[in-house]
């Protein structure tokens, strides 16, 4: 009851965010940064509570993606309707996926390369046809109304993407606390123990594959509605795959806010490099490339586990000077022995 309080008060606290403020700038960056927790929060099932690193989520992105795109421009489908068969597209390339890696055991480094790989593929795929624009790629009509999922002010994709995140912070709440959950951490601690515990590996992995699947599929299909226009290097590029991974692992792998808490701070810090350093191409990255870095060296636990960590700091420091042998004592010692 008390995640269940928490999200409730985060979803009162940003759902009232687009009626105390009209700022631009305050709301695109709740968007932005609700739109990189969905991301942050479906790599987290995967990589946090079930233990499979990803480097490819863009695979599953890229997919609902397009499938938002096309089934409106190509189908003539409504824009929520499309938004269900991302969804639901998304997850069936999250069960080839994960029914090709994990029939054959593959984890740890070769299930990321195996991920990548995907991603790359089904680009060079997206080049190839003409159903996706190949190289152009696609540009969605403007359709400023509900139906079409284009809202002339930044509120309704605040309370659009609100929505979204609501669901993926729910069910990872429900994993944290259930079943499923437990066996997914036993599969990411020890999954030979967990086989011998009658968990079966395969069947767990692939519903977290599925799920992570899903709301990335779900944030591809936001972000075709919110910039009108998808491209392979956009869709299959390494750009979301990065983006959910970093932000997940600077908040806190394996804990329910730890993806709010990245995404979030990764965002201002982008903005804060950006207009400190605008006119240094790339400089971003680099930031992401040190924060992350700094992350793994002195918080491995994330953001959220930063107090964790320092107290694991002092502790062991405290520790090695209590054990620490005086240098007169030992001269001491060494002359006795002599």
């Amino acid at each position: 009851m008390k995640d269940i309080k928490l999200i409730l008060l985060f979803i009162a606290l940003i759902a009232s965010l687009p009626l105390l403020t009209s700022s631009g700038v305050v709301l695109n960056f709740v968007v932005m940064a609700l739109y990189a927790t969905l991301l942050a929060q479906s790599w987290n099932i995967l990589g946090g509570y079930s233990g499979q690193f990803s480097f490819g989520n863009a695979v599953f992105f890229g997919t609902g993606a397009y499938v938002q795109a096309i089934a409106q421009m190509q189908f003539g489908a409504n824009a929520w309707v499309a938004l269900f068969l991302c969804i639901g597209a998304s997850a069936l390339v999250g069960l080839f996926v994960g029914s090709v890696s994990f029939r054959y055991g593959l984890k740890g480094s070769y299930f990321a390369l195996v991920t990548l790989a995907m991603a790359e593929i089904f680009r060079i795929l997206s080049l190839s046809v003409n159903f996706t624009g190949a190289g152009v790629g696609l540009m969605l009509p403007l359709n400023n109304t509900f139906l079409g999922m284009q809202f002339v002010q930044k509120s309704g994709y605040v309370w659009l993407l609100l929505g979204l995140v609501t669901c993926a912070l729910l069910l990872t709440a429900y994993i944290k606390h259930s079943k499923l959950g437990a066996y997914m951490q036993a599969v990411r601690d020890n999954e030979d123990a967990g086989r011998a515990l009658g968990i079966n590996p395969f069947k767990v992995k692939l519903v977290a594959i599925l799920l992570c699947a899903s709301l990335m599929g779900a944030g591809g299909g936001v972000y075709v509605q919110l910039f009108q226009y998808i491209d392979p290097g956009i869709a299959y590029g390494p750009q979301s795959s990065v983006e959910a991974l970093v932000a997940a692992i600077v908040g806190g792998i394996g804990t329910l806010w730890g993806p709010v808490v990245g995404a979030t701070a990764l965002l201002l810090m982008s903005e804060l490099t950006r207009n400190l350093f605008g006119q240094i191409p790339g400089i971003n990255m680099v930031i992401y490339g040190l924060v992350l870095v700094f992350i793994v060296l002195f918080a491995p636990s994330g953001l959220t586990g930063l107090g964790v960590s320092i107290r694991s700091l002092v502790f062991k420091k405290t520790i090695s000077n209590s054990t620490k042998v005086p240098s007169d004592e030992l001269d001491s010692k060494s002359g006795e022995k002599l």
